[in-house]
């Protein structure tokens, strides 16, 4: 932090406020950030995720197994 250099009581006053002012709009932040982060985590979006994990998962294995028969059978075509 820069040190300020203050004309009079005023200045130092009005620079109190500010960093008071500056205080509560992190405060505020952080709450409005911890609320945000509470809701994220009800039920429904856990299930939702979790659901879309599962998707993505069975998909790719999927993906694996039939590129793996796919890839068995050319061979087997070949011998």
């Amino acid at each position: 932090m820069i040190p300020n250099s203050y004309n009079s009581f005023a200045d130092i006053d009005h620079q109190l406020k500010i960093l008071s002012l500056e205080k509560q709009i992190y405060k505020q932040r952080i709450k409005l950030s911890l609320n945000s982060s509470k809701n994220s985590f009800t039920a429904t979006n856990i299930k939702t995720e979790f659901k879309g994990l599962l998707q993505e998962r069975l998909l790719m294995f999927l993906k694996n197994y039939l590129f793996q028969k796919l890839k068995g059978h050319k061979e087997d075509d070949i011998l």
